[in-house]
């Protein structure tokens, strides 16, 4: 499959997935969902690393870099989103979602040092900080509830995404390991994780039902399995700022389905706000441009 293909796939199958963790939030605690998606996950890529005979690697530095890459990339987003969304709706946190260009652009530059900010894209890192206050709406009451905790843990959770793009870049993309080894041992380790987490987080009341188990198998099979795969071939193509635009799709189909699945509605600031991250996100990826290289170059005379 192309790239491109690969991304758009990524886009709407991530936007589906806030959808399937309102549903199956309903049947299991928020630990459990994300416990299920990750062991979920995990068996997926497994199974496609033993059919394709992908190999692993061997220097030990490597897997220490993988955890740290599943506790960022996996486990605590995945904790974060889970969570947040027994208080905020699909949609909106679809939306938080699509902040992710946003972070990974400031800890790809400030963290890593992988990628360069130009004066396009710090303005779009501060229009997207603005956005990211309408969507919060500080004037409103509902942002003194406790729907406020859900929004933190999903910026959160987007500052995790933000770091481990930037750290994968630095550490893991140069290295010659199979595209379908990286996206296994991010899972699968990240899966190992949780499991040793099971006394703390899933050992919770189970109500299961056809929805709730069909959600769980879609969300970890295709939404934390192949998906991942599809992840690995872009972001290595791209680099970490393009790939993060995927956040571009996902919000789309996620308010979509929440609306049109889930009955859900959203506050004026939350689209108005949405709205804002976009322009910034456009100028981060420099989609549009507002400093020629001519107005750059007598600025830096100037300075």
């Amino acid at each position: 499959m192309k790239v491109a293909l690969q991304f758009v796939a990524m886009g709407l199958v991530w936007g589906a997935s806030f959808l399937f963790m309102k549903v199956a939030l309903e049947g299991v605690a928020f630990g459990q969902v994300a416990w299920a998606r990750l062991v979920f996950g995990a068996l997926t890529l497994g199974i496609i690393v033993l059919a394709t005979r992908s190999r692993l690697p061997k220097q030990p530095i490597v897997y220490l870099h993988f955890v740290v890459v599943a506790i960022t990339y996996c486990v605590v987003p995945f904790l974060l989103f889970a969570w947040a969304e027994q208080y905020v709706s699909s949609s909106l946190a679809s939306i938080y979602n699509a902040v992710t260009p946003i972070t990974t652009a400031i800890l790809a530059t400030a963290a890593f040092r992988v990628e360069r900010l130009n004066r396009d894209q710090v303005l779009g890192v501060l229009v997207g900080v603005i956005g990211v206050v309408v969507v919060v709406g500080p004037w409103s009451i509902a942002a003194l509830s406790g729907s406020v905790w859900g929004q933190l843990a999903c910026l959160g959770a987007v500052t995790c995404y933000g770091f481990s793009f930037g750290y994968i870049r630095r550490f893991i993309s140069h290295r010659d390991i199979p595209t379908n080894s990286v996206a296994f041992l991010n899972i699968g380790l990240a899966a190992v994780i949780m499991v040793l987490l099971t006394p703390v987080v899933a050992l919770s009341p189970i109500t299961f039902s056809w929805p709730v188990l069909l959600s769980l198998l879609a969300l970890g099979a295709l939404g934390t399995g192949v998906v991942y795969i599809w992840n690995m071939n872009v972001l290595r193509a791209w680099g970490p700022t393009a790939t993060s635009g995927v956040t571009y799709v996902t919000p789309v189909v996620g308010v979509a389905l929440g609306i049109l699945v889930l009955g859900e509605h959203l506050s004026w600031n939350e689209p108005v706000g949405a709205a804002i991250v976009l322009c910034g996100i456009l100028l981060t990826q420099q989609r549009v441009r507002l400093f020629t290289r001519r107005q750059v170059e007598l600025v830096r005379q100037a300075d």
